[in-house]
């Protein structure tokens, strides 16, 4: 149901380092520029936005969850996630309390955000 979602990031450079990493095996990537704001998507259609902070304001913690197209993909964000250093807080896995097929990964984003990419299809 989200038409795109927006972040502010405490070091947009480390948080573009980390979103580019995560978002590749997802099928997801840079799409447009505005400064130091990036869109995130697919070609034409940016859904996820990150930006500097705007005000004074600490980061309250977010959750934001990825579709993944297979657990495979699920797998290969979380690797890269691991790989950037990020803090894995949840090793990918099938969550049946959620549903028998939710098949998720999670870890934290530079900025303390719980971000986790998710499929809900069985294992082929």
């Amino acid at each position: 149901m989200l038409d795109h979602l927006s972040i502010q990031c405490a070091d947009p450079d480390a948080s573009a380092r980390f979103y580019d990493a995560v978002l590749a095996p997802l099928g997801g990537g840079r799409v447009l520029e505005f400064g130091p704001v990036i869109g995130y998507g697919r070609p034409g259609r940016p859904t996820f936005w990150i930006g500097p902070l705007s005000d004074a304001h600490p980061n309250r913690e977010n959750h934001i969850a990825f579709v993944a197209q297979d657990r495979a993909a699920v797998r290969a964000f979380f690797d890269a996630a691991v790989s950037t250093g990020a803090e894995a807080l949840h090793a990918p896995r099938v969550w049946p309390e959620y549903h028998p097929n939710y098949y998720g990964g999670f870890v934290r984003d530079p900025d303390g955000n719980n971000v986790e990419a998710v499929c809900h299809s069985p294992e082929d």
